[in-house]
């Protein structure tokens, strides 16, 4: 099925290219996060975009105040680290404007934060990301109200916002875990809030983080790494300062992150980072894609074909999105209890639902995702 619409964007004073697209619109809105990354594509944004549609299906409840939205996916061609990428998105979100007001919900993604984008639009004259979906609430002061004391929440002082996506993560990966004698191996890659979040739960449950990748490269300790202390030396993009390293963690280069032995890889960075050309190292049984499109098609058959279990993108990071709208429509509560309680519930039962379909974890979510998608169909018609 094609995009319902796809825009490509050039910066007029930079030449820079940007992408916006809306894979589908349920009730006339989509929602999925920007992104700034040097060498995004159409392609990788409109793969995105389908993505978040099924994102969205997977946690339809027909029970539930939140309605799925349609998925969409917004991309800018630029390195985020550059003194120039604050303004260069404020002109893509200007020109993004209309569609943003009134079709497009949005949030951070890969290479940016949702505080600068906040303000950005701030500096613009608008309320909010996701104003498009307050024709839709009940009540919009009572939901704004709710996702802004939800947005107050802090735990062990982070944000509840930064903490919800790799809580998801790491409670999709307990539930894939095949049964062992003796701890649980991981290896995370990326340590931004998802793969942060993500080391911290997992640590939390018992696994042995044994590798963190950062754009630096791998730090890593067959032991164990203290993740608390690494968080704490973390910059707000996710790299790691080596100067705060511990007795027993040792640096190796960034091509080394699949060859960390471990039971479990986490990746949660970047795009089509494990292919045809570096599968083959990986060691894992098990792999968490945190990140959107981690794994490339040809890559995932022949890790398949190795008995490797891979749980999609899809599912295993869609407690951010899923934790704003619940929050929004009132299915939960705007603490930290009722988020996790929620998450976990959910997370746990989809990763169960889908081993427990015959053939790959992926065309299982995909088949719960379709029809999910054809119940919203019937219930809200285009």
């Amino acid at each position: 099925m094609a995009a319902y619409l796809e825009v490509t964007w050039v910066d007029p004073v930079t030449g820079t290219t940007g992408f916006l697209v809306i894979d589908r619109l349920v009730r006339g809105v989509s929602s999925g996060g920007l992104r700034m990354r040097a060498g995004c594509t159409l392609d990788e944004v409109r793969g995105l975009a389908a993505g978040m549609t099924l994102k969205e299906a997977l946690h339809y409840d027909s029970t539930g105040r939140y309605v799925p939205l349609g998925g969409a996916k917004g991309g800018i061609d630029f390195d985020p680290y550059d003194r120039n990428a604050r303004e260069i998105l404020g002109r893509y979100l200007t020109a993004m404007r209309a569609l943003i007001e009134r079709h497009w919900t949005m949030g951070e993604d890969f290479g940016l934060r949702q505080d600068t984008i906040d303000d950005v639009l701030g500096e613009m004259g608008m309320g909010s990301s996701i104003q498009a979906v307050y024709p839709l609430l009940d009540n919009e002061k009572q939901a704004r109200d709710r996702l802004a004391a939800a947005f107050g929440v802090k735990v062990d002082g982070v944000p509840l916002d930064e903490l919800v996506g790799g809580y998801g993560v790491a409670e999709a990966t307990l539930a894939a875990l095949p049964a062992k004698d003796g701890p649980v191996r991981a290896v995370v890659q990326g340590f931004g809030s998802m793969g942060g979040a993500t080391a911290r739960y997992l640590a939390a449950a018992g696994v042995l983080v044994v590798g963190i990748a950062d754009r630096h490269g791998v730090v890593a300790n067959p032991a164990g790494l203290d993740v608390e202390n690494l968080l704490r030396h973390r910059d707000p993009l996710g790299g790691i300062d080596r100067m705060g390293l511990r007795p027993g963690d040792t640096t190796l280069p960034l091509d080394d992150w699949l060859a960390v032995p471990a039971e479990v890889l986490v990746p949660a960075a970047v795009s089509y980072c494990v292919d045809e050309t570096n599968c083959d190292r990986v060691a894992a049984q098990v792999i968490v894609e945190a990140a959107n499109l981690p794994v490339t098609a040809a890559a995932e058959r022949s890790l398949a074909a190795r008995g490797v279990t891979i749980i999609p993108d899809f599912l295993a990071n869609s407690a951010t999105n899923a934790w704003w709208w619940w929050t929004l429509f009132g299915d939960i509560e705007p603490t930290a209890e009722s988020a996790f309680g929620k998450i976990r519930q959910r997370m746990r039962a989809l990763v169960a639902a889908t081993l427990a379909r015959p053939g790959t974890p992926r065309a299982a979510a995909l088949a719960l995702a379709a029809q999910n998608l054809d119940r919203i169909a019937v219930r809200f018609p285009s």
